[in-house]
């Protein structure tokens, strides 16, 4: 089986499950920026990482693109977001991010990490922004991602973690999810 890893990191914890991805399994791991389809339809299996934000997956833009070459391979998906893991909140980023062509495509997720320091003035704003709506709210009626949110306010938090790959591992080993 001859398999390859794509990935974006904006921030480094999908890169980093990435390189673990790659030690586990023997695949080569290429940014989606430096991606050449002629090249990655070369592969039997295709994995994309990225991170999420606003509700979107980081490099899926690759694989929609491409999708009509790569049709034949075993795909697969893993995305990396600051929120603990919380099934109908996956199943919507899922949902949004995974149609039309690419309906089907199992994903899997992995915790990535938080670092205010490190967002970019952007990111940084509409955290803040985020942040202050959130806290408005009932702290008893948060859902999981604001809990997280909020507790990650001014912190520095990695939950980078080998073993949110493993799912991912069984399903391109065997094929399970």
């Amino acid at each position: 089986m001859k398999g390859i890893i794509l990935y974006k990191s904006k921030y480094g914890a999908t890169g980093k499950y990435a390189e673990w991805l790659s030690e586990s399994t023997g695949f080569p791991c290429l940014e989606t920026d430096k991606a050449d389809i002629g090249a990655v339809s070369g592969y039997d299996v295709i994995i994309l990482g990225g991170g999420i934000y606003a509700s979107g997956i980081a490099g899926l833009s690759f694989l929609k693109k491409n999708i009509a070459n790569l049709k034949d391979r075993k795909l697969a998906v893993f995305c990396c977001g600051a929120s603990p893991f919380e099934p109908k909140a996956f199943g919507e980023i899922v949902k949004h991010n995974m149609k039309g062509e690419l309906e089907g495509i199992p994903c899997f997720y992995c915790r990535g990490a938080w670092d205010e320091e490190q967002l970019t003035f952007r990111d940084r704003l509409l955290c803040r922004m985020l942040q202050k709506v959130v806290a408005k709210q009932n702290p008893e009626e948060y859902e999981p991602w604001q809990k997280a949110l909020m507790c990650a306010v001014g912190q520095k938090c990695d939950w980078t973690d080998p073993a949110n790959l493993e799912s991912l591992i069984r399903y391109i080993r065997d094929g399970e999810q």
